[in-house]
């Protein structure tokens, strides 16, 4: 190699090197200056609250319904801090201003919760997790819900009992979720669904939907583990699995109903032709006028290959023992 390639090449070098110390120093000082702290907390004076007593004065009804409340009880009787102690201030905030203004919507800056609340919904949320931060709420941040602005009011009704649990802003969970997903609403309504219409599951056996680290927020680490807390006996391990098994339960069920049994998206041969376009014997769509009718009859190809989802017998490779 001559001298001039020679230079050429260590003075690409030492640049690439200066480049690597200018990131590496760059990180370094970025690294030792401090992080950027949250805003404070607006904090009021205690001469700001008037108490729930005058609250009363106004809204005499709206006092009552809320009173026979979860929150109701503990915030006007059984306070066990002092921000419950503060009563509908706590969450409506100080009341002084708007006493003072004569009351009415809009006066005094008071957080109404109503839909038309000019408050943003951060703000507005941010109330409701002063308290409630533990727990399924952990994950609340960045979750789908918050990241779409759902505020807490648009699920739960605090001031009157409406459902048996949770205050929720309908009688339970399918109907309260189903305000907005209402595609999987009506799929409940389908003939093969799960027993939400029964009572005996809710839409929260399977979903957290105050956020999860997992899509579609489950609340197990993947889908097949939330199929398995109720299906324990397709988890396996076995000894010949069936690779859409292992894959993804929703490969050949749709857990949210279906007009097929056992929730299939489609009829068997159709599910399993979808895959099993050749094997060891034909795989075409079966006719009445094919004389293979018994291929078609029931529950077609599980009629043989009854163990579909994984077999532990040392022949049972295709699933039929």
């Amino acid at each position: 190699m001559t001298g001039s390639r020679w230079r050429v090449l260590i003075g690409i070098g030492t640049v690439l090197t200066g480049l690597l110390l200018g990131v590496a120093l760059g990180c370094s000082l970025r690294a030792r200056q401090p992080a950027p702290q949250p805003a404070a907390p607006v904090a009021f004076a205690p001469e700001d609250y008037v108490g729930s007593a005058t609250c009363q004065g106004c809204h005499a009804e709206s006092f009552e319904t809320f009173s026979h409340t979860r929150m109701g009880r503990l915030m006007l009787h059984q306070a066990r801090d002092t921000k419950e102690a503060t009563g509908c201030e706590g969450c409506h905030g100080p009341g002084r201003a708007h006493v003072e203004a004569g009351g009415g919507k809009g006066k005094g800056g008071l957080i109404s919760f109503a839909k038309n609340d000019p408050t943003p919904i951060e703000q507005r949320n941010a109330v409701c997790l002063d308290c409630h931060t533990k727990g399924a709420r952990i994950f609340w941040k960045g979750s789908s819900h918050e990241s779409r602005d759902v505020a807490c009011t648009s699920c739960h009704k605090v001031m009157e009992n409406v459902s048996p649990k949770n205050q929720l802003t309908r009688v339970n969970e399918l109907e309260t979720c189903g305000t907005c997903h209402l595609q999987k609403r009506a799929q409940q309504m389908r003939s093969s669904h799960m027993p939400l219409r029964e009572g005996k599951m809710t839409c929260t056996s399977c979903h957290n939907p105050h956020g999860t680290v997992t899509p579609a927020l489950l609340k197990e680490i993947s889908l097949n583990d939330t199929c398995f807390n109720c299906h324990a006996e397709k988890r396996g391990p076995f000894l010949w699995n069936h690779a859409p098994v292992t894959e993804s339960c929703v490969n050949c069920h749709d857990p949210h109903g279906s007009n097929h049994p056992s929730m299939l998206k489609a009829m068997v041969p159709r599910l399993c032709q979808q895959c099993h376009v050749t094997a060891s014997h034909p795989t075409r769509p079966y006719g009445r006028d094919t004389g293979s009718q018994k291929f078609v009859m029931g529950s077609s190809c599980v009629n043989c290959h009854s163990n579909i989802h994984g077999s532990n017998d040392p022949g049972g490779f295709v699933f039929t023992r």
